[in-house]
């Protein structure tokens, strides 16, 4: 895992300072919130070190890449393919850096949309990514997100995929299917109760 590390972070040197700071500090935002769920505060601050390794990459080489490595993509990931940046960066960090851990490739891959199969690993990625304090301006309601965020994993990321879902489609905005499903799952999660045992 050491070695692993070292060799995202020799990946993340070579981003454009802005990206870097933005890794820092949602690096630390992550630690902050993995021992409210029971996650190692440690992989979660390597998921974040590696989360946006290929953000940086201009769309024709995102694109490239994910024809390269038969990754699906989707009709938004073609309107957008700044979206591809985590499946691509958890393909390379795969096959180039020697990424075995399920979690933590899973945790990459999904970070921009989420996706139901997110363990907790995942998810502290996934909102740790989103509540980077110099997104307030596109996220006002971020404290609140934050707070939810320590408490809940799943109603946190079902409290911003809603958000976003609304935002989008009042502006005519593709949605990712992933980030739909992800929150038709969530959806599913919170409205089931047990069937009622009493009788009238």
């Amino acid at each position: 895992m050491e070695k692993l590390a070292l060799q995202i972070q020799s990946r993340v040197n070579k981003l454009p300072p802005g990206l870097q700071a933005h890794i820092n500090r949602v690096s630390d935002i992550a630690r902050e919130l993995a021992p409210h769920h029971g996650v190692d505060p440690d992989r979660a601050a390597l998921g974040m070190l590696a989360h946006d390794v290929a953000r940086a990459m201009p769309n024709q080489e995102l694109l490239r890449h994910a024809a390269e490595f038969n990754l699906p993509v989707t009709l938004v990931e073609r309107q957008m393919p700044v979206m591809l940046h985590g499946p691509v960066g958890a393909e390379i960090l795969q096959r180039e850096d020697g990424l075995t851990e399920e979690d933590l490739y899973q945790a990459v891959y999904w970070h921009t949309t989420g996706h139901p199969s997110l363990d907790r690993l995942g998810k502290v990625v996934f909102l740790a990514d989103k509540l980077d304090p110099l997104k307030i301006s596109r996220y006002p309601y971020l404290p609140f997100l934050r707070e939810l965020a320590l408490e809940d994993l799943d109603r946190a990321i079902l409290e911003f995929l809603s958000r976003e879902t609304v935002a989008r489609a009042t502006t005519n905005e593709m949605v990712h299917p992933a980030t739909v499903e992800t929150r038709n799952h969530l959806l599913a999660i919170s409205s089931s109760t047990p069937a009622s045992t009493s009788q009238d």
